[in-house]
């Protein structure tokens, strides 16, 4: 049977897999942490409900794929890959398809998700970012 921790990792994955920053939302901590892949952190429920709107319309099939998880009382760990596709210029074509392997590192509190931190190399999806600017 699985932990209840892992559970709640699960729902906040499955709500990013629908684009769902309501669902989001309900399912973290008032004083919520993101922590980017380039260290960025940021922090609240309400801020960070805004950023994940903002995200989904930048890639609106964003997914994330896991294959392992780990715990560690409170803190999850887990690894597989990230995919979308930036909507940017030249909009969802195959061109601006960006996947890359991942980690994430969650930490949940009284069933929800405190702390939400994303290990990844962002260096292809950057590039992509770059050539729709340059090319759209």
């Amino acid at each position: 049977m699985e932990s209840k921790e892992i559970a709640v990792v699960r729902d906040f994955i499955a709500a990013i897999n629908q684009g769902n920053a309501s669902q989001l939302s309900s399912l973290m901590t008032e004083d919520h942490t993101f922590v980017d892949s380039r260290g960025k952190v940021e922090s609240g429920r309400e801020n960070m409900t805004t950023g994940w709107k903002g995200y989904f319309r930048m890639f609106p099939d964003y997914r994330i794929d896991i294959d392992t998880i780990l715990q560690d009382g409170n803190l999850v760990a887990f690894f597989g890959s990230a995919f979308g596709t930036y909507n940017g210029n030249r909009g969802l074509v195959p061109e601006n398809r960006i996947e890359m392997p991942a980690a994430w590192k969650a930490i949940v509190e009284s069933g929800k998700i405190k702390v939400w931190q994303v290990y990844a190399d962002w260096t292809e999806g950057w590039k992509i970012i770059e050539e729709d600017k340059e090319k759209g």
